[in-house]
Parts: structure tokens; sequence; C-alpha cells
């Protein structure tokens, strides 16, 4: 058989490979980068880097790099709540995951957005878990009635019991992070299991250009003590804060993530990190973030390249919209960055349902993502030998007679070869409009609507829903709330 051959996009030759991470190099250690972070940088100051204390400008070294990517793992692997389904980030492996941190939700009656409320987030979490391709979930809309102080928390204690697989997430305080993680160690048992079999992936973001804020610092110090991944989301936006042009853009980003990678394997030798990003091509005549622009996903694509070239584990947000419906646009930006996603071998995919720069989730729009993820694993398994010969035996006594729709050989690879989508329209004309000429849209909510009746979520064991109910409910103790709010599953 003839070896498959996985299709792959790359925009950047060696050279400039080598040349961005040259200059990313020389302004961490010539120009230095602001790290607000007290005990980070103290570990800095103590691994002999240069540390202006008042200005909290740290100077780091090529070495101090060097000796941290070397440490720093090539593949994490992630397990879902039961501890059995293992999922390797890294190397070519692809996972999609719905953008997180979503404040509003598109009602699809009103098609209008509004505020999300906790029975929005379940039913949000129990359709990701329905999702095929789509491995992973997030904390993906804050929920309007439950306090700021406590939703990063709140957020997490509703995604362990409603939905099986493993979360991205993130703090959004400091204080955050240890009921979140004691949620975890609740799952797993224990600290030690929890290290062996991550649950979570924290995100952390510097601010651009070149600042880690004291929050985003310390959630990679804790998260690389408990041995959970960090993903680094570097946020340039090209002529506003970070450089116009692409490659310098890239620069900025390596140089940011770089130092976010170095303070954790200083917190913790061997921590695993991703390499990722949320960058923007910034639109000088809105004032606006466009994440479906192609510029935003050439970024993407070019620092994947990057982050893969120091074999590191990489991340991006893309296979999103920033339509505010889900309309024409809504599908091709989506799609197109998906499927530039998955030929860049991005190992974390972050955006499926996601609309409005990264501010509006759809329960709709993730149906139908989940369609647009298959076809674009589809792609990248490339196409197969399946037989030797490959076709020229069914040929053998070949008449104007002959047709392949009943021959075993159809039958054999039919459903091997191809994708069988369930939204997507593939009627003829009659038949939609029989069906009373629905949308996509409207397929995706009727899809919605059946998924949520017919799938009712798995319960954990009730010992572990008491535990991860105490912990939370002393966490809005502790930021003076007395009450959760009561939801129905």
């Amino acid at each position: 058989m003839i070896e498959t051959i996985r299709p792959k996009l790359e925009f950047l030759s060696e050279k400039l490979i080598r040349k961005i991470l040259d200059e990313a190099y020389e302004i961490l250690e010539k120009q230095g980068v602001f790290v607000e972070n007290q005990e980070a940088l103290t570990l800095l100051k103590e691994a002999g880097m240069k540390v202006d204390e008042q200005s909290q400008r740290v100077h780091i070294t090529s070495k101090l790099i060097e000796d941290s990517l070397s440490s720093t793992p090539s593949i994490i692997k992630l397990y879902d709540r039961t501890g059995e389904k293992e999922f390797i980030v890294g190397e070519n492996h692809v996972h999609f995951d719905p953008g997180s941190a979503a404040i509003t939700i598109l009602d699809h009656e009103t098609q209008e957005e509004r505020k999300p409320v906790s029975e929005d987030l379940v039913k949000f979490l129990r359709l990701t878990d329905c999702m095929e391709h789509i491995h992973f979930q997030s904390t993906g809309i804050v929920s309007s009635d439950v306090p700021d102080l406590i939703s990063d928390s709140y957020r997490m204690f509703l995604g362990l019991q409603y939905c099986t697989k493993p979360v991205v997430t993130g703090t959004f305080r400091v204080e955050g992070f240890k009921p979140m993680h004691d949620m975890l160690v609740a799952i797993r048992g224990s600290e030690q299991n929890l290290r062996e079999k991550p649950l979570a992936i924290f995100d952390a973001c510097p601010s651009p250009p070149l600042k880690w804020s004291d929050l985003t610092t310390q959630s990679l110090i804790d998260s690389a003590r408990a041995g959970i991944p960090s993903e680094l989301i570097s946020m340039g936006m090209t002529g506003a804060t970070s450089p116009v042009t692409i490659a310098g853009t890239l620069v900025q980003h390596v140089a940011e993530n770089l130092c976010g990678l170095v303070i954790c394997q200083l917190a913790k030798k061997e921590s695993p990190v991703i390499f990722g990003g949320s960058p923007s091509s910034f639109d000088m005549r809105k004032g606006t973030t466009p994440m479906g622009a192609i510029e935003t996903m050439m970024i993407d694509s070019a620092y994947t390249q990057i982050g893969k070239f120091l074999n590191l584990p990489t991340h991006a947000y893309m296979g999103l919209s920033d339509s505010k419906v889900n309309d024409s646009q809504s599908g091709f930006e989506t799609g197109i960055g998906a499927i530039l996603a998955a030929l860049s071998g991005v190992n974390v995919i972050s955006g499926p349902g996601m609309l409005n720069f990264e501010s509006c989730q759809s329960l709709e729009k993730l149906v139908v993502d989940n369609e647009i993820c298959g076809m674009a694993y589809r792609l990248i398994e490339g196409i197969s030998q399946r037989d030797d010969p490959i076709a020229k035996n069914l040929f053998e006594g070949f008449t104007t007679e002959t047709q392949f729709l009943s021959m075993p050989h159809t039958r054999q690879w039919y459903r091997k070869e191809h994708t069988f989508p369930k939204i997507t329209d593939r009627d003829t004309y009659d038949y939609w409009v029989s069906l009373g000429r629905k949308s996509t849209a409207d397929r995706a909510s009727d899809e919605v609507e059946r998924l949520l009746k017919e799938n009712p979520h798995s319960p954990m064991d009730e010992n572990i829903v008491q535990e991860l109910r105490k912990i939370m409910l002393a966490d809005a103790r502790d930021n003076g709330i007395s009450s959760l709010p009561e939801v129905k599953s």
C-alpha cells in the first residue's frame, strides 16, 4: 500500500521562522518584558535575570529561554471526566473546543443577543457533550445570574457536572484558582491523580504589548505547580497593540509567549505549556478585531508553525465568526478558519459556536460547527489507497450496463470514504420545499431541541456532586454571596 499523505498548510520558510525567533529573543533580552507579579519577579531574579523592581521590567536571556524550552513537554495527555478516555495534545493531533467566556447568547427565536443565565450554560454544556467532532468542552458562557466575583469557578462547577469532556477554562481573579483546582481534585480523588490525568487546560493571556499582569502570571505559577497545562493566549492586534505587519506581530507574539513559558518552567520544571493565542488583524475603519479576517487566520497558522518548530503543543482561536447571526458570513468565516486550522495542525482549536468578535455563543451555530469540524477531520485524513489494485479490477468485464451501486466494493467502502452530515442540506429542491423551506439555522435549532431531549446528562456520583457544591458554596460565601441559582437539568 502507498502511504497516505496528510495535507498541511505552511506560511513560513525555516529562514523566516529563525529570523522571527532571533528578533523575539533579542527583544526579551535587550528591551525586556513587564511582569507585574512579585512571585514571578522573584523567580526570574533567582534565575539570574536582570529585574528592575521599580518598573517591573525583566530582561530574559536566550540561555534561559532555551533551557525552558528543553524542559517543556512536547505532548500533553488530557483525560475526560471518567479518566478513561485519553486525548493527546501535540504533534499533529487536532481537537476542537467551543470558544470561551461569551457574555451573550444568540436567541434563535428573536435573532437578538441577550444575557445568558445558568440554564443557558447547562444547555450549552449538555449540547457540547453530544458533539462528536468537538473533543473538549469550555467554560464558554458567562452566566449573568451569578456575580462576576464567582463567575469563573461557577462555570467550572456546572461544566464538570453537565459535560464529561476535558475542559478549557481560566481564571478572572487570583483567588479563583483554588476553588477551581479543588473541584478538579474532587473529580479525580487526589492531587496526584489530577497530575497524572489532567482534566483541564487553563488559559493565561499576556497584555499586549509585552506585559504579563499579576492575575495571568499567577495563573501560570499556580497551574504549573498543580500539573495543569497552561495555554498561552497572546492577543496582539495589528497596528494597535502589535506591529502592523503580520511578521511583526509574530515577533511580538513569540516574545510574549516565550516569557510565559519561562515563568511556567521556573515555577515547576517540566510543567505542561501550550503555545497559543488569540491575535487579530485590527480593522482601523471600524475599531474592531475581526477573528474571521483572513489575515487573522494567517497569523494563527503562522505562529502555529513556529510553535511546532519549537516542538510545543499549539492552540489558536479559529473556526468562529464576527457575524451577528447564523448567516452566510458566519458559515464562510467559520468554515475557512476551521479548515485552515486543521491543515495547520493546530492541536487545540477554540472557536466553534462563537459569533460577534468572541463575545457571543449560539447553540445553533455550535451544532452547525460540529459538522464543519467533521469535514475538517475528514480533510486531514487525506486520500487513502483502500485496495490493491486500486480500481482496475472493478472494470473487468466492463459494459455499457456496468454500474457501481450494487457492487460489494461500494458497500464495503462507502461509509468509510464519505461523511454524512445531519444539518447540511443535500435534499432535492422539491423535497426541501416539502419540509418547509428551512434554513440551516432552523434545521440546527431543531437538532438542538432533539439532542437535548434525547440525551439527558450523565450524572456523577452523588458524593462528588455534593463535594463540588460544598466547594462552590464556600467560594460564594467567601465573596459575600449566600446562595446559587437553582438549575434545571
